[in-house]
């Protein structure tokens, strides 16, 4: 999957300027003019970096990165793009959880490169730090609910990547429908049929033949079992 930037930028033109040139660096693109909107959108979904200017109407620059280090994943880039150059605008953006500074006028080729730089240092720092399970060709990120094929993000809804997880978490033990319903739902009752559906949408999203499955292996009358080889384990 593409990378996910957020541009926190009140002057539309400018946003404009850098989503077009990430756009071309094949990463998605959302802006928001004001902190408050920009809050609003990570509700929705937290981005992968973003770029912030510090003079907003409302909510100043400073104040969203405060809120944002606060609430969401300390581990992603947030770089200040701003006219402001003064030594305690840059002290005081770094202190609150920045990672990088930059003054306008730049260079939006630069921008892009410093962009991608700090997604792989991101990525290599989470991969320090990530706890996981592998089997065949996909690794489930566990501290970021992601699921991975090789280096490429599999789509996943949080309630799949939820019954994933807990199969994965219990290889060689055959699961009943009203177990994992219990376990993921968090509920003793409502529609254990469920179970199945998710079960099927799984099948075709890391099953080479659904039909016939090899991770996520049915027993009749039973339940499910998902199968993982020692040679796949990893912590």
């Amino acid at each position: 999957m593409e990378p996910y930037i957020l541009i926190l930028e009140d002057v539309p033109e400018m946003a404009e300027l850098i989503a077009l040139y990430l756009s071309k660096a094949e990463m998605s693109v959302v802006t928001a003019s004001t902190a408050e909107e920009a809050l609003e959108k990570l509700k929705k979904r937290v981005p992968d970096l973003i770029l912030l200017d510090l003079n907003l109407p409302g909510m100043s620059g400073f104040d969203f990165l405060k809120e944002f280090r606060e609430t969401y994943n300390k581990t992603i880039p947030v770089i200040i793009v701003s006219a402001r150059d003064a030594d305690e605008d840059i002290i005081t953006g770094l202190g609150y959880g920045a990672d990088e500074f930059v003054t306008k006028p730049f260079s939006p080729r630069v921008l892009v490169a410093r962009v991608e730089s700090n997604l792989r240092r991101k990525a290599v720092t989470e991969a320090a730090v990530e706890k996981t399970i592998s089997f065949g060709p996909y690794t489930l990120l566990l501290n970021s609910c992601v699921l991975k094929k090789g280096a490429v993000k599999i789509p996943l809804s949080t309630k799949e990547y939820e019954v994933l997880e807990f199969f994965a978490k219990n290889p060689g033990e055959t699961l009943s429908p009203d177990t994992i319903y219990n376990e993921v739902w968090k509920a003793q009752y409502g529609d254990v049929t469920a179970v199945a559906v998710y079960v099927q949408r799984l099948r075709k999203k890391i099953e080479k033949k659904p039909a016939n499955p090899e991770y996520i292996q049915t027993v009749f009358g039973q339940g499910y079992l998902f199968t993982i080889r020692k040679e796949d384990k990893k912590n």
